[in-house]
């Protein structure tokens, strides 16, 4: 059998940075060159090589296929976003064809299979596709999200072996509607960004710049293809940047993480590589009762470990350091960045090199009350999301409406070719967010010398009698608490029986002892009490029960919703 040799890092086409009128010409330029895309199995042995050149074959004979079937310019085209050759070749196929890919979830554990088709079903119901096409494995659950809609359903395998004729392929323009792209925690009321050819080469070229991508960098990622940091920053711009990358299944890295890592440390000139909070925090706990992570990894190569996606925490960044330090690992390497599917990804990005920065605020000022003289000042770490991409403008505005100063904590507000078209068929959602160009990210943070610091999203805020409380805060104080991860706490504001508002949290509990469990929570009461200075309802609850998006993040809005419904039930205390 001869062995798989892996895509380069370097070849003789000239590195291109996105400068394309359309993603479909990015695709001709890197199919040019002998770069592409590497698949690896759950313990990271390269299982398929995929070439550029290869994946626009294969998409130009998906193009055909679906004008064939009279599937054309505009009609939308929903695509399970699996990690794998399928999906790549299908993704670039449909916009060969003028239609618009819409990437969904595959299934979680959380949930189940009830679950997982109603959330598709109404996924599809917004998108309102042509078609769907999905993995042969999982057909039961796919079709009956179809059926239930009402949309032709099909596995790809049987969609790859209809004819491709010979065809006449539409042209496309910069301005036309290159995908949609569902936020992750599109359920009940999803919203599908419009994304044009223009706005996403724009934020290629954007991110690609900021981070100074070069011509021997290769790319290695977990992350799924039906977020846009997974979809946008490590598919469609390694494409678009001609950049080879490693790529781990999602699935496989929640069994075994440290297979990420491996993975770098295999493929010799892996730089960049990209993952939320909880990515590197669980490597660092993974890592803690090993003591051959000098000789298991090489990470000294490692350039640009991106952060992003949700809240950055510089005591996990930390931790990551100190767990792989002897790995080579360098604290400098971290780029902290901020970006939303509304802007097609990226924001701002930390310029190469500065790493984590953070300054400490006062919880006084992040609530926008006054302190109590008589207790000490508490403060919060503010991570440093770094600079405007370029042709962007980052603007942080008061309830009125006006700019702020510099340290003045608003809504973020931005500008530029990158932000979205719109919300697919949604005029009234993308009128209440978008004003005269500017796009209202529904995040609140202060700018300072043309850096963005994020303090949180404005909808999570927890309002109590006038004053604010970051959930953030509440959960980070519980997670310092022993036997605790990142995840494991949801707070969020609910009524208590006297009509008045408290915070309540629901807590992860791994503990079986009843009266261990009173100990437990009562902690827990004494800990948010000295955050908040109010009592709060503490729940007890099965682990694994917090619901997350399809990115991984913790979804408050929903553990709220569950917990009042009672989808969420607390576990038993001692009598």
């Amino acid at each position: 059998m001869t062995e798989l040799v892996p895509t380069p890092n370097d070849c003789a086409l000239p590195r291109r940075r996105s400068d394309f009128a359309t993603f479909c010409e990015a695709v001709d330029y890197a199919a040019q060159s002998e770069k592409g895309l590497n698949f690896h199995d759950a313990r990271g042995t390269l299982e398929r090589v995929y070439p550029y050149r290869e994946m626009r074959e294969d998409a130009l004979g998906h193009a055909r296929r679906l004008i064939a079937m009279g599937i054309g310019k505009g009609d939308r085209v929903a695509l399970i976003a699996e990690t794998g050759p399928e999906f790549a070749s299908l993704f670039c196929g449909c916009i060969y064809a003028g239609t618009w890919p819409v990437p969904l979830p595959l299934p979680t554990t959380f949930g189940g299979k009830g679950s997982y088709i109603d959330q598709l079903a109404v996924q599809l119901e917004s998108a309102d596709p042509a078609i769907l096409l999905y993995p042969p494995e999982i057909a039961e659950m796919t079709a009956a999200a179809a059926e239930k809609q009402g949309c032709t359903g099909m596995d790809w395998d049987a969609f790859t072996e209809r004819d491709a004729p010979e065809a006449e392929l539409p042209e496309a323009d910069p301005e036309d509607i290159c995908y949609l792209q569902y936020s992750s925690g599109s359920t009940r009321f999803p919203q599908g960004v419009a994304v044009t050819h223009r706005a996403l080469l724009h934020n290629l070229y954007g991110h690609a710049t900021a981070m100074d991508i070069g011509t021997n960098d290769r790319v290695a990622s977990w992350l799924p293809w039906y977020h846009d940091m997974g979809l946008v920053g490590c598919f469609l711009s390694l494409v678009a940047n001609q950049v080879s990358v490693d790529y781990l299944k999602t699935e496989h890295f929640a069994r075994r993480p440290l297979a990420w890592l491996d993975l770098i440390s295999r493929n010799p000139g892996t730089t960049l590589s990209y993952s939320p909070t909880f990515g590197y925090d669980i490597c660092a706990r993974r890592i803690s009762s090993q003591s051959n992570v000098s000789e298991r990894f090489d990470l000294s190569r490692w350039r640009l470990a991106g952060n992003g996606a949700d809240m950055i925490r510089p005591d996990v960044m930390q931790n990551f350091v100190n767990a792989f330090a002897d790995a080579g690992f360098k604290a400098s390497a971290f780029t902290p960045s901020y970006g939303l599917a509304e802007a097609t990804l990226a924001v701002t990005v930390m310029p190469p090199g500065e790493g984590i920065r953070v300054e400490l605020v006062e919880e006084e000022r992040l609530s926008g009350t006054k302190r109590d003289l008589s207790r000490p000042a508490r403060y919060r770490a503010i991570v440093n999301c770094g600079k405007a991409l370029p042709d962007m403008d980052v603007e942080i505005r008061g309830e009125n409406g006006k700019p702020k100063k510099d340290r003045q904590i608003g809504k973020v507000w931005c500008r530029g070719p990158s932000v979205m078209h719109s919300y697919f068929r949604n005029q009234e959602a993308t009128e209440e967010c978008l004003v005269d160009g500017w796009l209202d990210t529904g995040d609140m943070g202060y700018m300072a010398d043309g850096y963005l610091f994020i303090v949180g999203r404005a909808k999570d805020m927890i309002i109590i009698n006038g004053k604010n409380h970051w959930p953030q805060d509440i959960e980070w104080a519980v997670e310092q608490l022993p036997g605790f991860n990142h995840g494991d706490i949801a707070a969020f504001a609910v009524e208590t029986e006297n009509g008045e508002e408290a915070p309540a949290v629901l807590v992860h509990c791994r503990v079986s002892d009843p009266e261990e469990r009173i100990r437990l929570r009562n902690e827990i009461a004494d800990k948010v009490r000295a955050i908040t200075g109010m009592n709060c309802v503490v729940e007890l609850v099965p682990p694994r029960t917090l619901p997350r998006t399809s990115s991984g993040k913790l979804s408050r809005a929903k553990a709220r919703k569950m917990y009042l419904s009672g989808e969420i039930s607390p576990l038993e205390l001692a009598a």
